[in-house]
């Protein structure tokens, strides 16, 4: 039976009987909305992020990370045409409201107008972080972007040339939508609306977290907003404003991500299961029928030579075996003092072994690391919204919130110690230092990765490694770096290094694993054990060996053995 086996990332509908997903695991998924049931599926070559049907509901347009949109004829998916000039993920895709063109949003900083067949018309370039949407002007030939770099441009099919640039005081902006009548939401990572006419902004404050969707409803005159604060909100546009109207709290298998109208009281939602789950306004029901938890490990550890594994599922397992389950999404794991937390999507850290939620926070958690302070074990836990949380992990088993470190104005994607150095890399692509002793900043870079940053690990002696998606490693010597280009082409996902700091192990969303020599230079051992991506890697001193997470739910080991290190 056809069914996601990754995350949902992009839901699409057309006229109450259709309903496409793109997920996680490559996929493109018809489903008749009428009965919840799969018609059809096609592949992309790497994660499908977001997807739209044309006017007509005829066609169905998709945006990768394998630098590619793609064309597919409804309701068969069968491929009709492929966008491939792009130099960088494809975030979205957009259909022309009348004419035979689409545009497209790229990390790579543009947006692209091709014809349907393939060709293409025009290159916007303005932008100076990833592109992360796109949307056309109604009846016109002009068309609006979003950007990591915190301004929304306006561009003239006609001129080709940019025409607008509003700022948005350089918050990163995932979002936007526009009404029939040509005014423009916006949604940050502030959890801020900003409603756009004439050249006019009016922020509104509208969630605890980033906003990650807007989904205006023509018919009707409502914005749909989603946030990581774990709310859909429903707000009223028809008088020209913005008033609340509706808010609901997600189940943790939602995923903020993504949500359409498949009517004008029903949405369909994202999720981190096998199927779109859906959502009635006029009762306020969820139905999560055929959502059912997939195989994806997001994180792995060792604990006395046994594997422990979590990921999409909310379910820790230990050499294959459920322990406990924390009953949503989880990103990491992380050993302090001989227990083990765990955390994600819901903002919550768990007790990996019991389950028991330990401390509940605003956003979704990303990252932790462990490390020893005054004699007693501490983790410090990486926030979507920048916060490090550090825990002490008291002699008599409890768990006290002792801190919250200022380490980042955007998502925390990796935490890291060595000696008395907490280092951390952000979204952004900046870097922090703090001291482990005063739990104050010690240092920070705000340019020092070209792209996101999406890891780090600790060497010996307060040096750290990081990866980018700019496809380098970084070694860290206090806020010096050497750069290093790694094997890698597709975004690089994590890190981690041997004990001694002589090997450091690196893994890709497009499931390549490479192991550099710090010493030598080399890379000894390159592989790609799986096409599903790389999650997160671990050092098991026990069998010094690497072990790969991925996310088609496997734990690959590859060894550590320095000139000559094999999978």
């Amino acid at each position: 039976m056809i069914r996601h086996n990754g995350p949902i990332s992009g839901v699409a509908a057309f006229g109450g009987t259709h309903v496409a997903t793109a997920g996680y695991d490559n996929q493109v998924v018809l489903w008749d909305a009428r009965c919840r049931e799969p018609l059809a599926r096609s592949f992309h070559d790497h994660l499908a992020n977001q997807l739209t049907f044309s006017p007509d509901g005829s066609s169905l347009l998709s945006a990768s990370s394998d630098y590619t949109a793609r064309l597919w004829s409804v309701p068969e998916l069968r491929l009709k045409a492929v966008y491939g000039e792009h130099e960088d993920d494809v975030e979205m895709a957009a259909f022309h409201p009348v004419r035979p063109l689409l545009a497209t949003a790229s990390r790579d900083h543009r947006v692209r107008v091709f014809e349907l067949s393939g060709r293409l018309v025009k290159t916007f370039e303005g932008h100076t972080a990833d592109v992360i949407s796109v949307e056309w002007l109604a009846d016109t030939d002009e068309l609006l972007s979003s950007s990591d770099d915190g301004t929304i441009k306006r561009w003239s099919l006609a001129s080709g040339r940019m025409t607008a640039d509003i700022d948005l005081d350089g918050v990163e902006t995932d979002t936007i939508a526009i009404t029939p009548g040509g005014v423009v939401y916006a949604g940050n990572d502030d959890g801020a609306i900003i409603r756009i006419e004439d050249g006019r902004t009016t922020r509104h404050r509208a969630h605890e977290a980033g906003v990650k969707r807007l989904v205006h409803h023509a018919a009707t005159g409502r914005l749909v907003s989603l946030s990581y604060d774990r709310t859909v909100r429903v707000w009223d546009t028809a008088d020209g404003g913005l008033a609340p109207r509706h808010v609901a709290e997600f189940p943790a298998e939602i995923w903020a991500r993504s949500c359409a109208f498949v009517d004008d009281t029903v949405l369909a939602f994202a999720t981190f299961g096998s199927a779109y789950a859906t959502y009635r306004l006029d009762t306020g029901e969820w139905d999560l029928t055929g959502v059912e938890p997939t195989r994806c490990v997001n994180a792995v550890t060792t604990i006395d030579g046994r594997v422990c594994t979590v990921g999409d599922a909310g379910v820790v397992h230990v050499d294959g075996r459920p322990v406990s389950e924390p009953g949503s999404l989880c990103n990491f794991l992380v050993e302090a003092g001989g227990r083990v937390l765990t955390g994600g999507q819901l903002g919550r850290v768990f007790d990996a072994e019991t389950g028991a939620v330990l401390h509940q926070h605003r956003s979704p958690l990303n990252c932790a690391t462990g490390f020893v302070r005054d004699g007693v074990p501490h983790v410090v836990v990486g926030a979507y919204t920048g916060e490090g949380l550090v825990f002490a992990l008291r002699p008599d088993g409890t768990t006290a919130h002792v801190a919250t470190l200022p380490l980042h104005s955007n998502a925390v994607k990796g935490v890291a110690v060595s000696g008395d150095t907490l280092f951390a890399v952000c979204a952004d692509g900046s870097t922090s230092w703090f001291s482990v002793k005063t739990l104050r900043e010690t240092g920070r870079l705000t340019d020092a990765h070209d792209k996101i940053a999406n890891g780090c690990a600790a060497l010996p002696g307060g040096r750290f490694v990081s990866v980018s998606r700019d496809l380098r490693l970084r070694v860290w010597e206090g806020e010096e770096a050497q750069t290093v280009p790694t094997p890698h082409d597709h975004s690089v996902k994590c890190v981690t290094a041997s004990h001694d700091g002589r090997l450091v192990a690196t893994g890709s969303y497009s499931g390549v694993v490479a192991v550099h020599d710090v010493r030598t230079g080399d890379w000894p051992h390159v592989s790609r054990p799986t096409t599903a991506g790389i999650s997160s890697l671990h050092y098991d001193a026990t069998g010094n060996r690497f072990l790969a997470s991925s996310y088609d739910g496997n734990v690959y080991p590859v060894a550590a053995t320095a000139g000559g290190a094999r999978g």
